[in-house]
């Protein structure tokens, strides 16, 4: 009998709380938890120097190979397995690994522009788009960026201002209308989190 596999979309701007949310839900689901993230699916561009790569807009829909990422959730869904590509922050590149990645009951799909895509959203049962004030995200963007990509403060904040906000403002913010739940302050909102816990405990039973 094939298994029952509930799909959650989380989307939202940068810095919303995404990561917080998707985390207390894994450590609540521990085991049956399978994550998908968008930020993989970024295109390769071996073609370019390190430099040019820097110029990209990366917040724009045409910077990801989504309708890979489309095929792979889709293999998921019915019990197959893949091969998930792995993105390199640090060079701004598509690294030559690959991550195999197994089907489990709940799978998790998160990026900033998984609900632009209407054949990725259509592969979801729930989609929830965190949102958050534009000065808390950029905060956050700029921690993670310094501390966690190698970025230096200057570079975070002037790719904020010339693709983030106006991607944001263009792609991110009119996706929020396909969402089924709208989450304020992402991981940090308890009324929410228990909300999408319950579903998937029920999930689960059924499962």
């Amino acid at each position: 009998m094939e298994k029952k596999i509930l799909v959650i979309g989380i989307a939202g701007g940068t810095g919303s709380g995404k990561t917080t949310l998707m985390n207390n839900l894994i450590r609540e689901f521990s085991g049956v938890v399978t994550v998908l993230s968008h930020d993989n699916y970024y295109k390769r561009h071996d073609e370019l120097t390190y430099e040019e790569r820097c110029r990209l807009n990366y917040d724009e829909p045409a910077a990801l190979e989504t309708d890979l990422m489309a095929r792979h959730l889709d293999i998921l869904r019915r019990g197959g397995e893949i091969d998930c590509p792995v993105y390199d922050f640090t060079v701004h590149n598509r690294s030559d690994e690959t991550i195999r990645i197994s089907p489990e009951k709940v799978i998790i799909v998160e990026g900033i522009l998984i609900f632009e895509n209407k054949e990725l959203r259509d592969l979801m049962d729930i989609k929830v788009f965190v949102d958050t004030d534009a000065d808390v995200r950029l905060c956050r963007r700029i921690v993670r960026d310094v501390r966690e990509r190698g970025r230096t403060l200057e570079s975070v904040v002037d790719q904020y201002q010339t693709t983030v906000k106006p991607m944001h403002e263009q792609y991110v913010e009119p996706s929020k209308k396909y969402a089924d739940i709208i989450i304020p302050e992402g991981g940090r909102n308890m009324v929410a989190l228990d909300m999408i816990t319950g579903r998937i405990r029920r999930h689960l039973e059924e499962a």
